[in-house]
């Protein structure tokens, strides 16, 4: 394959670039970053070869008819003057596309009726245009069905009984009817420029319709401006072009080609668009705590949740090792839960927050975060405070060895985890190095050492201290918290918390510095 797509040119002045071969390329940027222009100029630079296509145009009849060699309205204007019979009242992109097929239908069913007669003998036929689009548009929309009828081109769905033309489809049904059709149209090894190819298309067959379409033209490339994580990521033989910014003056840009198995991180690919720092965290957008909290306590972050405290870790420092491809800070927060400090420490060197609290729960427990929301409650603060202190001391107490049990537990997994990772020389060794582990490990000596450190919190009533290690889901209701002041549940106290840091002003200030303070943090991050 000798196609080679030129980029636009750099503003650092060096000579215009080529991809090379390629099977897909993917614009991304952030907003204002230049990539309508961007893929202005690759057309340009494509000449001939380019071919565009855009759902959101292709129904509408009010447009600008366009004039270059081989677009589907030039394909039309030269399907008219060969096929004398094809109408010409097309006005649409699609319309006329579908008169194209028409035609070429019509020219192809002459020609097999004057080859059989003429040759005596049955030919075999061959799949058509039309036979393409409707295997793959029925394949789309199961239980939808294209059909002739009266020399039209009709449709018949699930939403009804009854046969409908072109233009009593969904958006969705002629954006995928639209794309099918076009690129088969499409001049040899042609660069196809398809504007935002998600527009109108359900989600769930996003990935699969444009593996099929891009199966329909092998000598094609297929060049897309979307910002769509899901449909980027499926793209498996991918080139990803990050506009970054445009120069006007110099008619220049400021762009990146990337290539390689760390693009296959998707996080990756979404944030290449934002001009935010990226704060990763745990939970998901949805159901958790994290993201609702932390979006507040930093609005100045693209904060994106990944699920798993692993997969924070993990991503943060991947998307930090591709600082040569991105100019963007990242930084992770995880819980403490039973973490050593030198396991805290280690994440802390490696840009994850961690709180000095066990979980993100006891953060609305923090003295603070309790003062101003009593004094917005009209509540004795004092009071408030003593109480709540008392409660979450005596539930430490009351379950101290299970969680010194709890904490043992983690620091053996995470100790098996490195001393067993080691080269053996035989079976032998391995069961040797196993049974030393009781000896290595000291889980008991462990155990009773955390026990007598958590007897002495109770002791000195150290809140903070016990708060920093207590890993106790239910501990906002068991403390009494919510309904000191006056909420019915856990979830309306802390729900009345981050409304008061979306309202903004001296208490959300107030709140918002006690929790970076909780992580350690001076400014905004």
């Amino acid at each position: 394959m000798s196609n080679r797509i030129k980029l636009p040119t750099h503003f650092s002045g060096r000579a215009t670039p080529e991809t090379g071969w390629t099977r897909e390329i993917t614009l991304i940027g952030a907003n204002g970053a230049g990539k309508s222009r961007f893929m202005q100029e690759m057309v340009s630079l494509c000449g001939e070869r380019a071919y565009c296509l855009s759902a959101l145009s292709a129904s509408f009849p009010k447009r600008e008819e366009s004039r270059r060699p081989g677009s589907v309205d030039d394909l039309f204007r030269k399907a008219a003057s060969r096929h004398t019979y094809m109408r010409t009242d097309a006005v649409s992109e699609l319309d006329k596309l579908i008169y194209m097929v028409f035609a070429d239908e019509l020219e192809y069913l002459l020609e097999l009726k004057d080859r059989e007669f003429g040759g005596g003998k049955r030919v075999k036929l061959r799949t058509t245009k039309l036979d393409t689009i409707k295997s793959l548009w029925e394949q789309c929309f199961p239980g939808n069905k294209i059909m002739r009828s009266k020399g039209s081109l009709m449709f018949a769905t699930q939403a009804g009984d009854d046969l409908i033309s072109v233009t009593s489809l969904s958006q969705g049904e002629k954006a995928v009817l639209y794309y099918i059709t076009a690129v088969l149209y499409a001049m040899p090894e042609a660069v196809i420029f398809v504007d935002s190819p998600s527009l109108f298309i359900h989600p769930s067959i996003l990935a699969s319709l444009w593996n099929s379409i891009e199966a329909l033209r092998p000598d094609c490339t297929f060049v897309y401006d979307s910002v769509e994580i899901d449909f980027i990521s499926s793209r498996s033989k991918n080139t990803c072009i990050w506009v970054k910014s445009y120069d006007s003056e110099q008619h220049a840009w400021d762009y990146e080609v990337i290539r390689g198995s760390a693009l296959n991180e998707e996080i990756f690919l979404e944030l290449a668009g934002s001009r935010k720092p990226v704060l990763f965290i745990e939970g998901d957008t949805q159901h958790s705590i994290d993201f609702r909290l932390y979006s507040l306590v930093f609005p100045d972050w693209n904060v994106r949740p990944l699920g798993s405290c692993n997969k924070v870790i993990e991503t943060t420092r991947t998307f930090n090792d591709l600082k040569n491809m991105h100019h963007l800070r990242s930084r992770g927060i995880v819980d403490r839960d039973r973490r050593t400090d030198i396991e805290v420490d280690y994440l802390r060197r490696k840009e994850i927050l961690v709180p000095e609290v066990a979980e993100v729960e006891n953060i609305f427990l923090l003295e603070s975060v309790i003062r101003v929301m009593a004094r917005r409650r009209g509540r004795d603060t004092e009071k408030v405070i003593r109480r709540v202190k008392k409660e979450v001391i005596q539930t430490f107490k009351q379950k101290a060895e299970q969680q010194a049990l709890q904490h043992v537990r983690h620091k053996v997994k995470r100790d098996v985890e490195c001393k067993i990772d080691a080269r053996f020389s035989c079976i032998t060794a391995l069961e040797t190095h196993i049974k030393s582990l009781i000896y290595k490990l000291e889980p008991r000596k462990n155990y009773n050492r955390l026990r007598e450190q958590f007897a002495v919190m109770v002791h000195d009533s150290d809140y903070n201290g016990i708060l920093k290690v207590f890993n106790h889901k239910p501990m906002l209701p068991d403390s009494g918290l919510p309904a000191l002041l006056g909420y019915r549940s856990r979830d309306e106290y802390v729900n009345s918390v981050l409304e008061a840091l979306r309202q903004g002003g001296k208490d959300a200030d107030t709140l918002r510095n006690a929790i970076r303070r909780c992580l350690l943090v001076n400014g905004e991050c």
